[in-house]
């Protein structure tokens, strides 16, 4: 087993970054190399702007290459309740948003011909109990009827030609898809260049201040001054940024990997070939990779930290997951183990928008690989004094009370959604 991304593992690396030192003055400075800020800076690049982005690793270490390759059209709330928490008019245009960010993946692949396994695949929302099938039936009706036709609501027999394992149906969103996320964040890294980006690895920025009506950012490969700055780094933004740190909760996300299944294991486990997500609280989500592998993931363990010793216990508890899932997959082996961070608001609703001089793009809270290039873009084209068509303009967006940096809270958090999941 490997304690590495399969996205990371099996994608090409980056070679287009410029080594440094760097200086110099830019019309806008990107912080972070993941989707969002790599979709920012190549639209602001095509509209002749001067953009630099700073990556603190390298292209695509967070979340972009750290997560269980989805695009999931639909909110992670269900519609009822956003429509409730937010209203009707700004559920349907965040809902409307993150089927437009599909749209903006399928057309960018196509634009720069990046080799990255898109697929409109479909997926499942699978009822994991008999009574969460008729909270998806609610769901269901009123997506359908104000949002989103192309949905349907599958019976458990359906579900037979679906997924070789038993749920009490599903609701299945049509417009989602999947990708290999390795190799598309690296491909839109080497777009964004093309573009006409600066892109920096190993380039933490150490501090960013106000000098003569610019910002000035400090990195370890030096200072470069900026108009504009877009906070692009979710989960991974540094203590020196309080107000967003404040506000996103840091939480470990965790997925494993199998050796390639043959023709036969895929036929007795997925031969709808779809992303799927299940109905619990601590819920698991799961796909085929490009070769075949079953990728399966979930918050097998309420952390802020993911290092080899925590991804393998997180591990333990997910390859236990997969075979109460898929007992016919008992036999077989896992080749990867990995973990990243994932970037959570207190109410799971992204935010985007200018705050006390910085832009910003982040609170994906599990939904980000297809939200932030679409994200990034449009708070991109905010920068450049477009139409603003950002979803969530105006969201109010508290701190999380007592929370100032590493959320001490979630195994509490965790033992409440145990409890949950126990008697719902």
């Amino acid at each position: 087993m490997q304690y590495v991304s399969y996205w990371h593992d099996t994608a090409p690396r980056f070679t287009g970054a410029v080594d440094g030192p760097i200086e110099g003055h830019y019309d806008v400075a990107v912080v972070g190399g993941g989707f969002t800020g790599l979709g920012a800076a190549r639209q602001l690049a095509m509209a002749g702007a001067k953009v630099i982005v700073l990556e603190a690793e390298t292209v695509g270490f967070g979340a972009s290459g750290r997560n269980g390759g989805h695009l999931n059209n639909g909110l992670a709330h269900s519609y009822l309740s956003a429509k409730q928490e937010l209203g009707k008019e700004r559920a349907i245009a965040l809902y409307k948003a993150l089927d437009s960010s599909i749209d903006t993946l399928e057309a960018i692949i196509a634009e720069e011909g990046l080799d990255c396994n898109f697929r409109r695949a479909g997926k499942l929302k699978l009822a994991s109990k008999p009574q969460h099938f008729e909270g998806l039936a609610r769901n269901f009706e009123a997506v359908h009827a104000e949002v989103d036709a192309d949905t349907a609501l599958l019976s458990p027999q359906d579900l037979a030609r679906e997924i070789g394992s038993p749920f009490h149906g599903a609701m299945l969103s049509k417009k989602s898809a999947m990708m290999h996320m390795g190799r598309y964040v690296v491909g839109l890294a080497e777009a964004a260049k093309r573009r006409g980006a600066v892109i920096v690895e190993k380039a933490t920025v150490t501090d960013v201040s106000k000098s003569g009506g610019r910002h000035v950012l400090k990195t370890a490969k030096g200072s470069v001054t900026a108009d504009n700055v877009l906070m692009a780094s979710g989960a991974y933004t540094t203590p020196n940024f309080g107000y967003f740190r404040r506000r996103i909760m840091a939480v470990g996300s965790f997925i494993i990997a199998t050796r390639p299944l043959s023709e036969q294991e895929v036929a007795s486990t997925m031969p709808g070939n779809r992303t799927c997500v299940n109905s619990m609280n601590i819920g698991n989500y799961w796909r085929l990779s490009p070769d075949n592998r079953l990728i399966f993931g979930g918050r097998a363990r309420f952390s802020a930290t993911s290092d080899q010793r925590s991804d393998a216990r997180s591990g333990a508890i997910l390859r236990d997951s997969l075979t109460r899932i898929f007992p016919q997959l008992s036999h077989v082996e896992i080749d990867y183990c990995w973990g990243g961070l994932v970037d959570i608001t207190k109410d799971r609703y992204p935010r985007a928008g200018f705050h006390d001089g910085l832009w910003y793009a982040m609170g994906y809270s599990g939904h980000g690989a297809q939200l932030a290039t679409h994200l990034g873009m449009t708070v991109a084209d905010a920068i450049l004094g477009r139409p603003d068509r950002n979803p969530v303009k105006g969201l109010d967006w508290p701190a999380v009370p007592g929370h100032f940096g590493k959320p001490w809270f979630l195994p509490l958090v965790g033992l409440y959604y145990k409890m949950l999941d126990k008697v719902q």
